[in-house]
């Protein structure tokens, strides 16, 4: 978004610096001629005709083969994105089929780890479709109750039977963009998950304006907590993951105007607070 501000006024820039320049020309050289109100006019619509087509070949240059390029990536991206989905889709489905036939532990210990790949690489998919809905359209905001969207998440992760959650969220509305917000907090439950035994409670409490959700995993030192946001950075290189999450996750809140502060301490756990105030309605 930001490239494409610039290349607009870059172009008005070019544009009216030239225009500028051709009327001062043209004003001097009638000027200098002592020519008649007629002759005025006929240069006057000479300078018009040459506007519009300036106009016009600047549009053709700049923006015409870069509109032609948008289109083709939106049609390829969203071929792609359609692709995606559908073995996504049969992978679950024939994975979830043959739980249900096989009494094997060590076969479905397999099954369990496509079944897990195939979560990770739906909350993927899932990241990837609004990243670029987000890049192509301006993505309006929406009210709506803190406590019933925390509720709703968590139920999903409780559905994988591991962790123990903890809530405690009074009534609170807040105006964001909703799916963002959504895919901030499934970042933070799944590191919260990813980084603690299975025996272990993750909390989610608001206090006042600030969402604090906590877990009593491994923790990080300080020096991992300076690189945390960095894109790709795993502070356990060990667990199975993209290394991205919280990178989308402070980008998400920059843009949002949520400020996000973590905690941690090595070997005692991790408290990741979302201070609020600026979005509540």
């Amino acid at each position: 978004m930001p490239n494409r501000i610039l290349e607009r006024l870059l172009s008005l820039m070019i544009y009216v610096i030239t225009m500028t320049v051709l009327l001062m020309s043209v004003y001097h050289f009638l000027e200098n001629w002592h020519l008649s109100d007629f002759n005025f006019f006929i240069g006057g619509a000479l300078v018009l005709l040459v506007a519009v087509g300036w106009g016009y070949i600047l549009t053709a240059i700049i923006f015409a083969p870069k509109k032609q390029m948008e289109d083709i990536l939106t049609s390829l991206t969203n071929n792609i994105i359609h692709e995606l989905n559908i073995p996504l889709s049969t992978i679950q489905a024939n994975t979830a089929m043959l739980k249900k036939g096989i009494e094997d532990d060590k076969t479905l210990k397999r099954l369990g780890h496509i079944e897990d790949a195939s979560l990770r690489l739906e909350k993927l998919y899932h990241e990837l479709v609004y990243s670029i809905r987000k890049e192509m359209h301006t993505i309006e905001k929406e009210q709506f109750t803190l406590k019933s969207l925390i509720e709703e998440r968590v139920g999903i992760f409780e559905e994988q039977q591991r962790n123990t959650f903890l809530l405690d969220i009074a009534s609170y509305e807040i105006e964001v963009d909703k799916l963002g917000f959504e895919q901030m907090i499934d970042n933070l439950l799944t590191n919260a998950m990813k980084y603690s035994s299975k025996e272990s409670e993750i909390s989610i409490v608001l206090k006042g304006d600030t969402l604090t959700i906590s877990d009593k995993g491994v923790g990080m030192s300080s020096t991992e907590l300076l690189q945390v946001y960095e894109r790709y950075y795993q502070a356990d290189e060990h667990k199975v993951g993209e290394g991205i999450g919280l990178s989308l996750v402070k980008s998400y809140c920059d843009a949002e105007n949520i400020e996000i502060q973590i905690h941690s301490e090595k070997n005692v756990g991790t408290d990741i607070c979302l201070h609020l105030l600026k979005v509540k309605k």
